[in-house]
C-alpha cells in the first residue's frame, strides 16, 4: 500500500502560515497538509488525528486507490474493491452481449471462479511513494531558452525522473504538476493489471434516472460495483492469467452501517482530475464564450448521430452504450458550466478579485512585466486552443485516430527510448495496445463512418481563420467516406495490432486509405504538436511565477492555498448539508426508497427491478433501516469540495469508516470547478445502507457482505 512520502528540506511557502486558515468546506488538500488543517477537522467534528489522515502507509488512506480516471477503495483484505457503477461500466459493457447483457440485468459472481475479466483498460493503482521533486524539474533551466526548448527540457527531465522511478517494472511512475508548474511531485504507484467484475447492480439500480437525473437533486441512483485485484502467485502484479491470486490488500476500509444525519461530518478521499480555480478572468470568458458552447455543440451533434446510426440494431446499441454514457455526462457537465456562468457571473467576480491583486502586486511584486507576459502567452494558448478544436473536427474518426497513433509510434521508434515523445515510449506501449484493441467493444465501421462525415460538415462550417494552415485541401469528402471504410484493413482488430511493430516506410508506402490519410494529414498534425509545446513552454516559464506571487497574495489575506486537482490523491471534508438552490427552495440532504418508487414507470430510465419494488412494498428494510427517516436512505449531500475524478470516492465518517461513495454534484454546483459557492455546492453520495441493502434484499450478495466488515447499528 502507500509507503511513504518525502518532503524537501524545506517546506515550500504554500504549505505555511496563515494559509490553512481554510474557508468552509473548500478545498482538495493534499494529504500531507491535513496536520495544518486541524481546527478545520475539529471543527465540523472529525475524531481521526490529522497526523493518521497525512499518513499514507495506515488505515484510512492506505486503502485508498486510483482506477485511472476513478476513484476506488480496498473493502477487504482480498483485493476487493468498491467503486462507482459507472466507473466500472467498460468492464460490464465488455463481458454483455444481447444474450447476456449484464448492462441490464446486472452481474453477480457466487464464486471467485465466475468473476470476469475487466479487460486491458481496467486497472487498480495502489499509491506507495509521494516525493517532491521540483529542484529537478526545474533547476537551472537557462533564462534564454525558447518556450519549445523549455519544454523540451522540462519533458526530458521528466522522463528521466520516471525512468528512474520505474526500475521495477510493477510500478506506474508520474511527475505532475501542481500549482500550474510550480512544483513538481513524484508519485509511485502498484500498477495491478489483472482486474476482474465481481458485481454489478442492473443499470435499473446503477443508473436509475440515466441521463435525466445526471447532476440533478433529488437523485435516487446505486452507482456502485465491485472489482477485484489479481496478482501473481508471488503477490506481484501479473498480466491476466487463471493462476493468479487475489490481491492482499494490506488495509481496507470497515463498513459503518450505522448511518449519518442532518449536520454529521464527513471525509473523501480519492483522485479528483482537474479544477481551474486559479484562472484569469480572460481564460474564464474564452471558456464560457467560446470553448464550452463549440464543445456543447459537437457532443450533442455527435451523440444524434450515434443514436440515429445505432437505432434499432441491439448489438449496434450495446457496442456504443459506453461512449454515449460518456458523451453524455461530459455534455451535461458542460451545459451546467454554461448555466452556472449565466447565473452567477464568474467572470465578474474573478475581474475583482484580479484587479485587487494586481494592485497588492503593484506593491509587493519583483516587476510590471510579469503580468504583461501573463497575458500575451495566455493569449497566445486560447488562440492555439481554437485550432486545435478544428484539428479535432476534421479527425474525428476512430479509425483515423487509431492510424495517427500507429504512424506516431512508427516515427517514435525510430529514436532512442529516452527520447521519445511520452505516451510512445516502451512504458507505453501496453496501454497503446488496451486502447487499440478496446475499439473491438466500441466500434462499428458504419457507425463511424456516419460521425466522420458529420464532424467533416462541422468542420467546414468553421472560420476558415481558425482552421489549421494548410488542412482543408487534404481532407477526404465528407460525402465519398464509403470508399475508405470498404477498402481499410484498420477496423480488424488483429491487422490493427499488427501495425504496432511496422516501420515508417511501411506506413508510407501502404495502400490502406486509413494509414494514407494519417500519413498526409502528418505534417500539419506535427506542426499543432511543435506549436503547442512552444507555448506551454511559455506558460511553464510565466504561470509559476504568477502562482507563486497569487500565493503569496491569498496569504496574507489569510485564504487556503491548495493546488487545483491534477488526478493525484487528495482528501477534502465537509458536513451532511442541505442547500437552496433558489428563494423558498429546500433540498436534502437524504432521499430514500419510496422515491424510487414514486419514480418508477414503464420506460427507461426509470424501470425498477420488480424484487426493489416488493422489498419497499413489503418494508423489508432490517438493520438498514434510519431511524429519523423511517426508511432506507438511498443518496445523500455534504458540502465537500469534489470533481470529476472523484467518482467513487470513499465517504467515510469522523472515525474514517465507509459510509457512503461519491458519485455525482448537483446541478447548481458543476461551475465549482472554476468557483467554489459554498451556499449551493454540493456533492452527491450513495449512503452505503442503501447499497447493503440492496446487495441482501435484491440482488442476494450475500458472500460479499460476508467477504467485507461491516460495523451495524447497535440494537
Amino acid at each position: 500500500m502507500f509507503k511513504s512520502i518525502v518532503l524537501p528540506a524545506v517546506v515550500p511557502v504554500i504549505l505555511l502560515g496563515a494559509a490553512f486558515q481554510a474557508a468552509a468546506d473548500e478545498g482538495q488538500w493534499q494529504p500531507h497538509q491535513l496536520p495544518q488543517l486541524k481546527s478545520e477537522l475539529k471543527r465540523i467534528g472529525i475524531t481521526m488525528p490529522a497526523e493518521k489522515l497525512a499518513d499514507l502507509s495506515k488505515h484510512p488512506m492506505s486503502a485508498i486507490v486510483s482506477l485511472g480516471g476513478c476513484s476506488a477503495s480496498f473493502v477487504s483484505p482480498a483485493g476487493l474493491v468498491v467503486t462507482n457503477h459507472h466507473c466500472a461500466y467498460g468492464a460490464i459493457q465488455r463481458n454483455a452481449t444481447p444474450e447476456k447483457n449484464y448492462i441490464v440485468d446486472g452481474f453477480l459472481a457466487k464464486t471467485r471462479a465466475e468473476e470476469l475479466p475487466g479487460g486491458p483498460n481496467t486497472l487498480v493503482y495502489v499509491t506507495e511513494k509521494v516525493e517532491n521533486v521540483t529542484g529537478r524539474v526545474l533547476e537551472g533551466l537557462s533564462a534564454s531558452l525558447t518556450g519549445r526548448q523549455r519544454n523540451e527540457a522540462i519533458s526530458a527531465r521528466i522522463k528521466a525522473l520516471i525512468a528512474e522511478c520505474e526500475s521495477d517494472k510493477t510500478s506506474r511512475c508520474a511527475v505532475p504538476a501542481f500549482h500550474r508548474g510550480l512544483e513538481y511531485y513524484r508519485i509511485k504507484q502498484l500498477m495491478i493489471r489483472d482486474v476482474r467484475l465481481v458485481y454489478a447492480p442492473s443499470d435499473k439500480i446503477g443508473n436509475f434516472g440515466g441521463d435525466i437525473d445526471n447532476y440533478e437533486w433529488p437523485r435516487q441512483t446505486g452507482d456502485y460495483a465491485f472489482l477485484r485485484a489479481y496478482v501473481g502467485p508471488d503477490g506481484r502484479p501479473a498480466e491476466p492469467s487463471p493462476n493468479n491470486v487475489p490481491y492482499k490488500s494490506k488495509d481496507f476500509l470497515v463498513v459503518s452501517a450505522e448511518g449519518l444525519k442532518n449536520g454529521d461530518p464527513i471525509l473523501l478521499a480519492g483522485y479528483p482530475g482537474r479544477t481551474s480555480r486559479y484562472k484569469l478572468p480572460s481564460e474564464i470568458r474564452f471558456a464560457r464564450d467560446t470553448d464550452f458552447p463549440a464543445k456543447a455543440a459537437t457532443i450533442s451533434a455527435d451523440l444524434a448521430v450515434i443514436a440515429d446510426a445505432t437505432k434499432g440494431n441491439p448489438a449496434w446499441d450495446v457496442r456504443y452504450a459506453s461512449v454515449a454514457k460518456s458523451l453524455n455526462n461530459v455534455l451535461k457537465k458542460t451545459q451546467g458550466l454554461l448555466d452556472g456562468f449565466a447565473r452567477k457571473d464568474v467572470a465578474a467576480i474573478r475581474d475583482v478579485q484580479d484587479a485587487e491583486f494586481r494592485a497588492w502586486y503593484a506593491r509587493n511584486g519583483s516587476g510590471p512585466t510579469l503580468l504583461a507576459e501573463l497575458d500575451a502567452v495566455i493569449a497566445a494558448d486560447m488562440a492555439l486552443s481554437r485550432e486545435e478544436g478544428a484539428y479535432a473536427e476534421a479527425s474525428h474518426s476512430d479509425l483515423l485516430k487509431s492510424a495517427r497513433t500507429l504512424y506516431r509510434l512508427a516515427q517514435e521508434r525510430q529514436k532512442p527510448d529516452a527520447q521519445r515523445e511520452a505516451g510512445y515510449q516502451e512504458r507505453d506501449l501496453s496501454f497503446i495496445k488496451a486502447r487499440l484493441t478496446r475499439l473491438e467493444q466500441s466500434f462499428v465501421p458504419g457507425v463511424d463512418r456516419a460521425r466522420y462525415a458529420a464532424a467533416l460538415n462541422r468542420y467546414a462550417k468553421i472560420d476558415p481563420k481558425l482552421r489549421p494552415q494548410g488542412l482543408d485541401a487534404l481532407l477526404p469528402d465528407a460525402a465519398k467516406l464509403d470508399a475508405l471504410y470498404a477498402t481499410t484493413e484498420l477496423a480488424d482488430t488483429g491487422k490493427r495490432l499488427a501495425w504496432m511493430s511496422r516501420d515508417v516506410e511501411a506506413f508510407r508506402t501502404s495502400s490502406d486509405p486509413f494509414i494514407k490519410l494519417a500519413v498526409r494529414l502528418n505534417d500539419v498534425a506535427t506542426g499543432l504538436d511543435e506549436r503547442r509545446k512552444e507555448v506551454d513552454g511559455n506558460l511553464d516559464r510565466t504561470i509559476p511565477q504568477y502562482m507563486s506571487a497569487v500565493i503569496a497574495y491569498k496569504k496574507s489575506q489569510g485564504k487556503p492555498v491548495y493546488p487545483d486537482a491534477n488526478s493525484t490523491l487528495r482528501v477534502t471534508f465537509g458536513t451532511v448539508a442541505p442547500y437552496a438552490p433558489r428563494d423558498g427552495l429546500v433540498k436534502g440532504p437524504f432521499t430514500t426508497v419510496e422515491g424510487i418508487v414514486e419514480k418508477a414507470t414503464d420506460k427507461d430510465p426509470f424501470l425498477v427491478p420488480a424484487a426493489l419494488t416488493r422489498a419497499v412494498r413489503e418494508k423489508r428494510y432490517g438493520v438498514f433501516k434510519d431511524p429519523v427517516l423511517g426508511t432506507v436512505p438511498v443518496n445523500f449531500l455534504s458540502s465537500a469540495d469534489t470533481t470529476g475524478g472523484n467518482s467513487g470516492s470513499a465517504v467515510m465518517n469522523k472515525r474514517g469508516e465507509l459510509v457512503g461513495l461519491n458519485f455525482d454534484s448537483t446541478y447548481e454546483s458543476i461551475t465549482k470547478d472554476w468557483y467554489f459557492d459554498t451556499a449551493i455546492t454540493r456533492a452527491i453520495h450513495v449512503d452505503i445502507r442503501y447499497m447493503l441493502w440492496v446487495m441482501k434484499e435484491v440482488d442476494g450478495a450475500d458472500s460479499l457482505l460476508k467477504e467485507m466488515t461491516i460495523k451495524y447499528p447497535k440494537k
